[in-house]
């Protein structure tokens, strides 16, 4: 089975344990509906034709909100996965940009290659790769590493070759074509392209269209109905679940939340395989997403410590406030 990074298994290790106060904060599926939408991320399947700029901008519109931000930018004409975290949500976006993608894409050869060829040419192109972006690209032309996690041949016939690839965020799928087809002597173009994984997010898994959105809230405002509003937006700690997370008592919730760098002390429980610098996510109990930031020790050294600042904090995602102060301000 092919695997983006994201995917692979993690064991929980527990640290300690603890008991959390029902008095405070509440599990994500239990917010209020506006809190809910407020803090809720959208599986959507982007058509061909619009930018993505364009269906966020559609997506705040239905939604009647200010605040709107979609996760790796897809070409006007490339459909599929487009996340979409709403409100205060959109604080957690830089958490999914760096996330490894997946794409199925239909690749049209100049010539007809043997398909031993073309396994081969893919073989070699798996793993670290050199590219220059493209003259459109929005980025520096200056040539950049990039990881491609596995290529899979999907079908042949004649000089169309349907494939799909998992890669790491930034790759050009574009451009990785032209590259195959001039290291095949054929040369080569992408014809179509669709994104099926975004970091946490599926093809096969809550993905919906902005009709979807639309009728669910049409539903709601107009019949007092959450039910299908629930189901088409997705609490934003599921644009998180990619990440290694590390749970942590109510007393070191408050302190996070002012900017704190989570202590030793306030870990309960965390996810193996964590290394020094690696991106992680910080929740309560309940489940709530506190922030997220980098590791400052291993898992294997999180799980020891006593004392020492085991996580930096780079993004707070929960209002302070939300727990009881467990800390004490320097005089």
């Amino acid at each position: 089975m092919n695997l983006l990074p994201s995917e692979r298994k993690r064991e929980t290790l527990v640290k300690s344990e603890d008991t959390t106060d029902e008095r405070s904060g509440k599990r994500p599926i239990d917010r209020p509906i506006q809190e809910y939408i407020q803090k809720g991320v959208i599986n959507l399947d982007k058509p061909a034709g619009p930018t993505s700029h364009e269906v966020t901008s559609w997506v705040k519109k239905i939604l009647e909100i200010d605040k709107a931000g979609h996760s790796g930018t897809l070409d006007p004409g490339v459909t599929g996965l487009l996340p979409i975290m709403l409100g205060d949500a959109t604080k957690a976006v830089d958490a999914l940009l760096t996330a490894g993608k997946e794409y199925v894409c239909l690749m049209k050869l100049h010539t007809e290659v043997p398909e031993r060829e073309i396994k081969r040419i893919f073989s070699e192109f798996t793993g670290e790769i050199y590219q220059m972006p493209s003259i459109k690209s929005a980025v520096k032309r200056e040539t950049r590493i990039r990881n491609i996690y596995y290529l899979e041949l999907l079908e042949i016939e004649d000089k169309n070759v349907l494939f799909k690839v998992g890669c790491e965020a930034g790759t050009y799928i574009r451009k990785l074509c032209h590259d195959m087809g001039l290291a095949l002597g054929t040369g080569a173009h992408m014809q179509e392209l669709r994104r099926t994984k975004s970091g946490p997010f599926r093809e096969d898994k809550t993905m919906v269209t902005l009709h979807d959105l639309k009728d669910a809230y049409v539903e709601w405002k107009e019949n007092s109905n959450e039910e299908l509003l629930r189901e088409v937006i997705l609490p934003m700690e599921v644009g998180l679940s990619h990440l290694p997370k590390i749970v942590i008592r109510d007393s070191a919730v408050d302190a996070v939340c002012h900017g704190a760098g989570l202590a030793a002390a306030g870990v309960l429980t965390l996810e193996s395989g964590i290394e020094r610098g690696d991106p992680v996510a910080v929740f309560t109990q309940k489940g709530e997403a506190v922030s997220f930031g980098r590791a400052q020790m291993r898992s294997i050294e999180i799980l020891k410590a006593a004392t020492g600042i085991v996580v930096s904090t780079d993004r707070v995602l929960l209002e302070p406030g939300t727990y009881p102060k467990g800390w004490k301000a320097k005089e």
